[in-house]
């Protein structure tokens, strides 16, 4: 079966399990499975209860812009316009990243570090579509979150996934890293920065080319945005205060020193689940 923009109205509106067969045969079974069921506000366990239901040109029309941009490269969170993160969805544009499993790392480990009754100040820099801040509010919800992007437009849809969640204790600002956060401090501040080496490869490959670049690469080696964040962040972290920073797994040592030469303490890099470093952390003494 081929897809057309314009079906022709003549013809016998096809079914569900045809639209599915073929569509398959072109992307990801589950990734069109989403697709057909986004276009049809529906479930994909209605698509298989319901495989003879018959779709409108409409919806044909619109299937067959998706599935053609999907087959493009384009990612399947953006054509969706949302993506699963903690136990909530999140919405998300081509100004977020798309929120990943790995995140959820930093965020079980940050919970770790954070009383569940206790009256906190959190901060996560480069909230993008808010995945770190929110999570942490949800589950902290006696803590006070300033979320933080330098970007107006990731702001805007972090600001309406909060809307969605009902979260009354998430403050979004708009600058670069700690430039909104201007004399206070935290007890745990959190960040997923950007630290791709600029001349990466895979920055041209897959999900990576449709993603904001200025929130995947990050100089040279990768590591210029966790410098400013380490040497900042101890001016702006209570006594006792961690600082949690997602990196690449191969960063582990390096993002460790430059923990340890801005004079935090319990530096370590924990790993994902895949045993890969991911997460380096560090306590301000006192």
């Amino acid at each position: 079966m081929n897809f057309r923009a314009d079906p022709d109205p003549s013809a016998d509106p096809p079914r569900v399990a045809a639209l599915l067969r073929a569509a398959r045969a072109r992307i990801e079974p589950a990734e069109a499975e989403l697709l057909l069921a986004h276009v049809l506000e529906r479930s994909r366990s209605w698509l298989f209860a319901h495989d003879d239901h018959t779709v409108a040109a409409p919806a044909q029309a619109r299937f067959a812009d998706l599935l053609a941009r999907r087959e493009a490269g384009e990612p399947v969170a953006y054509l969706l316009g949302r993506r699963g993160f903690w136990r909530f969805d999140l919405q998300v544009s081509p100004a977020t990243l798309i929120p990943r499993p790995e995140t959820e790392r930093l965020v079980e480990l940050a919970l770790e570090r954070l009383p569940a009754q206790a009256e906190l100040s959190l901060a996560d820099l480069g909230t993008g579509s808010g995945a770190i801040a929110l999570a942490l509010a949800v589950e902290r919800p006696r803590a006070r979150v300033l979320a933080v992007d330098v970007s107006a437009d990731a702001l805007a849809v972090a600001r309406a996934n909060a809307l969605e969640l009902g979260l009354g204790n998430v403050e979004f600002r708009r600058g670069d890293w700690f430039a909104p956060l201007a004399g206070e401090r935290f007890d745990l501040i959190a960040s997923n920065p950007p630290y791709i080496e600029a001349a990466d490869p895979h920055l041209q490959q897959g999900d990576l080319r449709y993603e904001p670049a200025g929130a995947l690469a990050s100089g040279r080696d990768g590591l210029d945005a966790i410098r400013v964040i380490a040497a900042q962040a101890p001016a702006h972290l209570r006594p006792g205060g961690w600082l949690l920073i997602e990196h690449g797994w191969e960063q582990g040592a390096a993002v460790r020193a430059l923990l340890a030469a801005a004079g935090l303490s319990e530096v370590a890099t924990e790993r994902d689940w895949e045993q890969r470093d991911r997460v380096s952390l560090g306590r301000r003494p006192g």
